[in-house]
């Protein structure tokens, strides 16, 4: 039994009667299947725009046919009406006359609500005033809209509810889907340069029984099939490195992640992310690719390598700064922790500078990169890769053979914000069952971001990953940069929204 009740507004009330008129006599709106379209409105606008009035008037026309949502609707005496549509990328106007569409025709033209979806053929003029119009031969009822469009003056002016009800946002603020446009461009063109370089796109499963290749906490799901618990995956990379192992030289995907942490402008439960791993290569080679993803996709979508993002201004076409993790910290903070030091002496600078060390941070590494994350990050503004990272934060990452304190890491930071993770690959099977055993340790100390011990990627090395460099990018976070957005739901069409009270 559905105990579901609605309560529509007076004006959906009015909606659903003149709907119900309609099948009454024989013309459901729902009805039409099919509406086939000589002509996209912004074609017509480009096809006829340069025409005079006279020219359009006298040209021997095909007849156009064209849809969209009706957008503007106002009477021009009792027997001609101008109308606006919208369709995907433009609007155009409409002029309609009783003596041309019929009277039957005309009235029940002057019934339809804005928000209704119709079907128009015509020929193309323009008015006194010059704007492109079609003057209306046909027009058909395509879709009825049940619920009324926002007031064109208030528009949908609560936040939640542009996220929330984006299909309402799109309409009532079409320029919005540029960033769409091109978020997909961006996408296509990262595919385009990795394509040419060969490398080939894979697809890795969302469901995993172990979760590993990021410090993140997952979510959980119970396969009934296996009675067993599965976690939807934090990261592509060690399904992406067993295909290095069987043979490809370079591969990537593109998909979602899925991270149980919190909801804020930089962050999503679920989020895209491009990961990239290239065989016989190392760090310098992915960050020259990384810089190249970055200014090829700028150029891209905004013409140039000169972009304005959170008022400030960039240019993509430089080279992107290189900075060790510890120098970073020394030139910010003066403690140097290139010099040797034991942990305890560690842990007491960091309380000298109100640092917080838990029990899971039991090295110096841990303590350098809670320096650098509580006093370099947001000091950040040009691309920076900030490099050589602990080995203890980098459970896949090679160790440096200068000095093994640190990986062959960087994080790519812009603004105080991290676009990308990449390094060297560990490759050595007894290091990384190791680095597994410790994250397994910090799990125990209370690190629920912990990587879980993954004896099937351990036995994969054993047969041998060749020397293979690997990246991670955030995709949304890269849109954002690229299209000036705010907000992370700004580049997400259906960002994750609490549920309606």
């Amino acid at each position: 039994m559905n105990n579901f009740e609605r309560n529509f507004s007076e004006q959906e009330l009015i909606r659903r009667e003149k709907l119900k008129e309609l099948q009454t006599a024989g013309q459901d709106p729902y009805k039409n299947t099919k509406w086939e379209r000589t002509h996209k409105i912004n074609e017509l606008v480009v096809k006829f725009q340069e025409f005079t009035k006279p020219e359009l008037a006298e040209m021997q026309q095909d007849q156009i046919v064209t849809a969209g949502r009706i957008r503007l609707f106002r009477e021009a005496g009792k027997k001609a009406a101008f109308a606006n549509i919208q369709d995907q990328d433009g609007q155009i106007q409409l002029y309609l006359r009783q003596d041309v569409v019929g009277e039957e025709k005309f009235e029940m033209v002057r019934n339809y609500d804005l928000g209704d979806i119709i079907g128009v053929k015509g020929k193309m003029m323009k008015t006194d005033h010059g704007e492109i119009t079609i003057r209306v031969e046909e027009v058909e009822l395509l879709t009825k809209a049940l619920k009324p469009l926002p007031d064109k003056h208030a528009g949908l002016n609560d936040i939640e509810e542009q996220y929330r009800r984006r299909y309402v946002d799109l309409i009532v603020n079409p320029e919005k889907k540029e960033v769409f446009t091109k978020r997909s461009r961006i996408i296509r063109k990262i595919q385009e340069i990795l394509d040419h370089n060969g490398y080939f796109e894979v697809e890795t499963p969302i469901l995993q029984s172990v979760r590993g290749g990021a410090a993140a906490k997952p979510f959980m799901t119970h396969y009934n099939a296996l009675d067993n618990d599965f976690y939807l995956r934090i990261a592509t990379e060690l399904h992406l490195k067993r295909c290095i192992v069987g043979g490809f030289d370079g591969v990537y995907e593109i998909g979602r992640l899925f991270r149980n942490e919190g909801m804020d402008t930089r962050h999503n439960p679920e989020f895209t992310t491009i990961e990239i791993y290239v065989a016989y290569q190392d760090v310098y080679f992915i960050m020259d690719l990384n810089e190249r993803i970055f200014r090829e996709c700028a150029q891209a979508v905004n013409g140039t390598t000169k972009i304005n993002y959170g008022g400030v201004d960039f240019d993509l076409g430089k080279p992107f700064k290189r900075w060790h993790m510890v120098d970073a910290v020394k030139e910010i903070t003066g403690v140097d922790f290139w010099k040797d030091m034991s942990y305890d002496e560690a842990v007491k600078i960091a309380k000298e500078h109100n640092i917080k060390v838990e029990k899971h941070h039991f090295s110096i590494g841990h303590i350098i990169n809670l320096f650098f994350e509580e006093f370099v990050e947001e000091k950040i503004v040009e691309p920076t890769f900030i490099f050589g990272h602990p080995k203890e934060i980098s459970p896949l990452a090679k160790l440096n053979d200068k000095d093994p304190r640190f990986t062959d890491r960087y994080e790519l930071f812009i603004l105080g914000r991290e676009y990308a993770n990449a390094f060297s690959e560990l490759n050595n099977p007894i290091d990384q069952f190791e680095r597994f055993a410790d994250q397994l340790k910090e799990a125990e100390f209370g690190n629920d971001e912990a990587n879980d011990m993954d004896i099937d990627f351990i036995e994969a090395l054993e047969y041998g990953l060749p020397p293979t460099v690997g990246i991670g990018i955030g995709i949304d976070r890269m849109v954002m940069f690229l299209t000036n957005s705010e907000s992370i739901k700004d580049v997400l069409l259906f960002p994750q929204m609490k549920p309606r009270g």
